[in-house]
């Protein structure tokens, strides 16, 4: 094992899972070889820390810290500490306006609790809130924004490819947009809405540097996305996916197989092997 890397951070969505919304075994395997040479692993995701995401992540390390949210939320699982960015009251009320005015779907999200009041009917706006949760592996149920648990750290649209135009162009100031996909629900775009600077790479960079004690030149990222690039050039380890968009597998010095092939341990396997 090198000595200069003591981080994986892996991406979930086209990363970890695929179509087939399961981990392949041999990632779990790799991971367990990775834990046992000392090496820290890290979910880096914009899914919370909820339902099957939380599961792997406690699988990877249950006793660590992992990103959650697009870097919104940053949790340590085994003492449930948090070190989370919260959103300004004020570009709030702007979202919470908008999802009154066009009927978007809108999600509220603390570090360990979601709400959506989406009411299940017969239209587009209640398949796509079913459909995330189905996605996160969580039942749905309509709920007012103001059941949420804990304080609010991000809200997200979840919208169509047709909407999402619209839904940019009404961002309000004070917060950052990052849209991302799952092969899990194509034709779906989950956009993140969190405080500004609160991203994978504030989120990794905090991880890495203030809580780990290692530098980002010891950080391996696993992605394959477009919302992954950012995060890829920062780091000392940039991994692509075989199945990743074309311009993050430009930026990555390290290409692995596709998610369905469990390429993801093919990352953690070339971090032990380095």
């Amino acid at each position: 094992m090198s000595e200069n890397l003591k981080l994986i951070c892996l991406d979930v969505d086209g990363t970890l899972v695929g179509a087939s919304r399961e981990v392949h075994p041999r990632v779990w395997d790799a991971a367990a070889k990775a834990r046992a040479a000392g090496l820290h692993l890290a979910i880096c995701t914009g899914r919370p820390a909820m339902g099957q995401t939380r599961e792997f992540a406690e699988t990877l390390d249950n006793q660590g810290w992992h990103i959650f949210q697009g870097g919104a939320s940053l949790l340590n699982l085994a003492s449930g500490k948090t070190l989370s960015r919260l959103l300004p009251a004020e570009p709030l009320q702007a979202l919470l306006s908008q999802r009154e005015r066009f009927g978007w779907v809108l999600e509220l999200y603390s570090d360990t609790d979601y709400v959506c009041d989406q009411v299940l009917d017969q239209s587009e706006a209640a398949r796509l809130a079913v459909a995330h949760a189905e996605l996160l592996a969580l039942p749905y149920k309509t709920r007012a924004f103001e059941s949420l648990q804990g304080e609010i750290v991000r809200t997200q649209w979840v919208v169509t490819e047709a909407m999402l135009p619209d839904v940019l162009a009404a961002a309000p100031e004070g917060v950052l947009y990052a849209s991302a996909t799952s092969p899990s629900v194509p034709g779906v775009h989950f956009v993140s809405v969190t405080a500004p600077q609160t991203d994978k790479c504030d989120a990794i960079r905090r991880l890495a540097t203030e809580i780990l004690g290692c530098g980002l030149a010891q950080t391996m990222m696993v992605g394959d996305g477009q919302n992954d690039i950012s995060a890829m050039q920062m780091v000392g380890w940039p991994v692509a996916m075989g199945n990743g968009d074309p311009a993050l597998k430009a930026v990555c010095r390290y290409h692995v197989g596709d998610v369905a092939e469990g390429g993801a341990a093919e990352a953690i396997e070339m971090a032990l092997g380095l």
